[in-house]
């Protein structure tokens, strides 16, 4: 049997393009009771940056610290800022323990906060309770 002769292909790299980021941009903190998600987009809501305290590397009841709502903020507006990110404006949802240290870690990553609003849903009454029990 004759060996078929592989030819060695030259490697194409991947090409790294930079994102066209305008200087502001919308910060939502989705903060749960199990984790913490934060997902940095342009003023049209397209997504730019993303992360949570479980992509950090918390696991567990850890996720819903503030401390680790905290790493991911910092994480995610360092990468925001590297690209040229300035201005902010963050969008609170949830109840959870890491809404405001995701905050003041996202102005410590070099962020202007420039506006906080808070949409979390809330329920104005409910939905409508069971018959009572006949016995």
């Amino acid at each position: 049997m004759a060996k078929r002769k592989i030819k060695n292909k030259p490697k194409t790299k991947s090409r790294k393009y930079k994102k066209n980021i305008t200087p502001s941009g919308r910060a939502y903190i989705n903060a749960g009771m199990n984790n913490t998600i934060i997902t940095i987009t342009d003023p049209q809501g397209n997504t730019l940056f993303q992360g949570s305290s479980g992509a950090v590397g918390f696991k567990g009841s850890k996720k819903s610290t503030p401390y680790a709502a905290t790493k991911a903020a910092e994480q995610i507006g360092n990468e925001a800022v590297k690209a040229g990110m300035r201005d902010v404006s963050v969008i609170v949802i949830g109840p959870g323990l890491g809404r405001i240290s995701s905050i003041k870690a996202l102005k410590t990553a070099g962020l202007n906060v420039v506006s906080i609003s808070d949409k979390t849903p809330i329920p104005h009454n409910g939905c409508r309770p069971k018959k009572k029990r006949r016995m």
